[in-house]
């Protein structure tokens, strides 16, 4: 096995764990990558959980006692997620406090359902923040036109965020924007700006998968040649907007305060298409200051065989806008094709809440005690 996870390292991207469950907690799997894949923070989201809890690892005591004490299924939802969080955050405590809070996070969304309600966000994500009530949790809004002003109101209150389920270039600039919004509030209410945190996790693999599968509709030796070009051009392109905000004089004032910036986060790196190389959504995307969150396939994958060659975004961004007119010129719209994936990205994570619902009010049923 190379050390290719810690060249990554070294190369200054923030190895995250796209994946959270009890028995990873329990067992101590977690304490393990941390140890030996220099795993530094964990990212969840509603179908990581739907998927935890579902399987019913760990879980049955807590669920016992919750059927019990005969709370809601949204309560009891609240109950076992933040504990995992919790629990989580304090085994990477020290990497917190190694790195002054920059790693060493663990991240919990808001209900997906209230991804285009804004007040109903901003009052979920303090709860959430007390909830936890660790100060290396990162509480995630998703980028909806919605969550841009709670965005704004939540990192104003000194509450650390990971703005999620953003998918193209216009609607991270706006997050950029909302974050150093947030940032000249919190100033402005005389809080401490070097205790915020937030990353802006920008989805990779759902961009290729889309317009790949409308590049097969064209059809033509050109569209083919395309394939699997979009997603890393996205992201590139991506990565030089925060190079030009975070140089921008009105960060300038912010840095002088002592506040951190909004690292790119790499979401959605888990490989779709099996033509191509299981590490693509990694090595391609090498470059100080970024956070890549990985299933564990592909953070396997990566120290198996990945090819870490050093910064693998700069002087990439003329070929990168080159490959996006390309697939424009061909008729697919870059709007229309972002817009689809937001709206999809929400639409599935509610999904995923649904039937974590469903699943655990039918857990709650059958451990709740007999009467009498």
């Amino acid at each position: 096995m190379t050390d290719a996870l810690k060249r990554l390292s070294d190369e200054g991207v923030a190895i995250w764990l796209d994946d959270l469950s009890r028995k990873r907690i329990t067992s101590g799997n977690l304490a393990e990558l941390i140890d030996q894949q220099h795993v530094v923070g964990v990212t969840t989201n509603p179908s990581i959980f739907q998927k935890a809890i579902s399987s019913g690892d760990g879980y049955e005591q807590q669920l016992t006692d919750l059927a019990t004490r005969k709370v809601t299924v949204d309560e009891a939802i609240r109950m076992i997620t933040t504990a995992d969080v919790r629990d989580a955050a304090d085994i990477l405590r020290p990497v917190f406090d190694a790195t002054d809070g920059q790693d060493g996070r663990v991240s919990i969304e808001v209900d997906p359902r209230l991804a285009h309600h804004t007040a109903a966000t901003v009052a979920e994500a303090k709860q959430l923040a007390w909830l936890v009530d660790r100060p290396n949790t990162l509480i995630k809004i998703p980028a909806t036109k919605a969550g841009l002003p709670a965005i704004t109101e939540v990192i104003g209150k000194g509450i650390s965020v990971n703005v999620t389920l953003i998918f193209s270039l216009e609607r991270y600039r706006e997050v950029m924007d909302a974050y150093l919004a947030g940032l000249e509030k919190a100033k402005a209410a005389g809080l401490d700006l070097s205790l915020i945190h937030s990353v802006a996790s920008f989805f990779v693999s759902r961009v290729d998968t889309e317009i790949d599968k409308r590049l097969d509709t064209v059809g033509t030796d050109e569209a083919k040649a395309l394939k699997g070009k979009a997603a890393l051009a996205n992201a590139r392109l991506a990565y030089e907007a925060y190079e030009e905000v975070f140089s921008s004089d009105r960060w300038a004032a912010l840095d002088k305060a002592q506040a951190n910036k909004q690292r790119p986060l790499w979401a959605s790196t888990g490989v779709k298409d099996p033509a191509y190389k299981d590490t693509l959504y990694v090595v391609d995307l090498v470059a100080p200051g970024t956070v890549n969150t990985m299933p564990e396939a592909t953070l396997d994958a990566t120290a198996d065989h990945g090819d870490v060659t050093g910064n693998t975004i700069a002087g990439t961004y003329e070929q990168a806008r080159a490959d996006l007119d390309a697939v424009a010129k061909l008729g697919i719209s870059y709007d229309d094709v972002v817009q689809l994936l937001e709206d999809e990205g929400v639409e599935k994570f509610e999904a995923s809440w649904i039937d974590l619902l469903n699943s655990t009010e039918a857990e709650l049923k059958r451990l709740a005690p007999s009467e009498g």
